[in-house]
């Protein structure tokens, strides 16, 4: 048996007969399970809330999306089409085609992106859950579906045809501009739907049929944007983009969603990276008074240490003793407080105790991966902190000199 273990274990659960020593140890475990509860219910609270950001732009975002590595369109011939669609990973692909304009409504314009989609757009992402107002548009017509940022800055209606709604795009070429007439190619559209995803797109973006977007943008009938894909069920997208890569060339460049959103998830995963700085920086203080309560217990057993040493234990053991007790001390507060912020979690989730507005709860999300790194963090922690206290332990202080 590990005498130096079974002591620590006797240290931790009796009580000291100095008050001061007792309630400085409570107040060192307390810290340690307030320490690790906090830092996994932030961590959780963080996930919560990139899942919840993320939910939105994933709306409109495809498993992958093929886009042009050169200039701001290419040509998609028909048996490259062929060639894709006979690729077993892609459940369905979308045609696209993208460019800035100006989208103008009475005395008012705003700057905004059309995106040109085909009919197979909707089974590509769930669009048809984002529209907030009216409905999705009809291939081969002048409708298009805005975003609620620029209907209300443009105030516009649905299916208000008393307000014309003109889409202009510069004209491509080369020379100097003789007249505003010339410079741009315009077109009349009606409002049929209004979109609501988040702040960013919905001030962004103005979808219209692929058709629209060509003429608009003088784009012959192949020539196109990206290419969205929607893979199969369980299919692996490696094996997909390479698939689709061996069909289209080097004339794309392939993303996946997080590419899509690359500089959200460097925003989101640097603050995550920050809090749990922070918060560990928080618990290193807090491990100061698990220092301070073993070198106090030392202190206070000094007298049973010296009995240790005249009966053979040595101070390498004895050293031991303190550096299992305050290892056990951290792993078990850590243990506790990653199970209250457990809890807690359960509790925030199943009765929404905390409310960011009225009607929408504080989202949280539950990862085994902070869990474990709560965990490993807590115990790295109070094992240095164990080892510090635990070399306090010298021959004269056993030795009662």
């Amino acid at each position: 048996m590990n005498v130096s273990l079974y002591i620590a274990k006797r240290y931790l659960r009796s009580k000291s007969s100095n008050n001061a020593i007792n309630f400085i140890t409570i107040i060192a475990i307390v810290g340690v399970i307030l320490g690790a509860a906090s830092l996994f219910i932030v961590l959780s609270g963080f996930a919560g809330l990139k899942d919840f950001t993320l939910q939105f732009s994933s709306v409109v975002d495809p498993d992958l999306k093929a886009e042009t590595t050169q200039g701001k369109s290419f040509i998609l011939t028909e048996d490259e089409a062929s060639k894709l669609n006979t690729l077993d990973d892609i459940a369905v692909y979308s045609k696209i085609v993208e460019e800035r304009i100006i989208i103008a409504s009475g005395d008012k314009n705003v700057l905004a992106t059309i995106k040109g989609v085909d009919e197979q757009f909707q089974n590509v992402v769930t669009i048809d859950s984002v529209i907030d107002r009216g409905s999705w548009l009809e291939q081969k017509s002048r409708q298009i579906v805005v975003g609620w940022g620029i209907s209300n800055t443009l105030s516009l209606g649905i299916l208000d045809f008393t307000r014309p709604i003109n889409i202009y795009v510069p004209k491509p070429g080369t020379g100097q501009i003789t007249s505003t007439k010339n410079a741009f190619n315009s077109v009349q559209t009606i409002s049929v739907g209004v979109f609501f995803i988040n702040e960013k797109l919905n001030d962004t973006y103005v979808f219209s049929s692929i058709d629209l977007a060509q003429n608009l943008l003088n784009y012959q009938p192949n020539q196109i944007s990206a290419i969205e894909f929607k893979l199969k069920e369980g299919r692996d997208e490696t094996i997909a983009k390479q698939g689709i890569q061996s069909v289209l060339g080097d004339k794309v460049i392939l993303k996946n969603r997080a590419q899509l959103n690359d500089a959200l998830y460097k925003m989101l995963n640097t603050e995550n990276l920050a809090v749990y700085l922070i918060f560990t920086l928080v618990l290193i203080i807090a491990f100061f008074n698990v220092i301070g309560s073993l070198i106090m217990m030392m202190l206070d057993k000094k007298r049973s240490l010296n009995t240790l040493y005249n009966i053979g234990i040595t101070v390498k053991d004895i050293r031991r003793i303190f550096f299992y007790q305050g290892s056990l001390m951290s792993i078990v507060g850590g243990f506790i407080g990653l199970i209250v912020s457990l809890i807690i979690a359960f509790l925030q989730k199943t009765f929404a105790l905390v409310m960011i507005t009225p009607s929408l709860p504080y989202p949280m999300t539950v990862k085994f991966g902070n869990f474990l790194l709560v965990f490993f963090t807590i115990s790295v922690l109070g094992i240095i902190a164990s080892k510090i206290a635990s070399v306090r332990i010298s021959k004269s202080l056993v030795e009662g000199h």
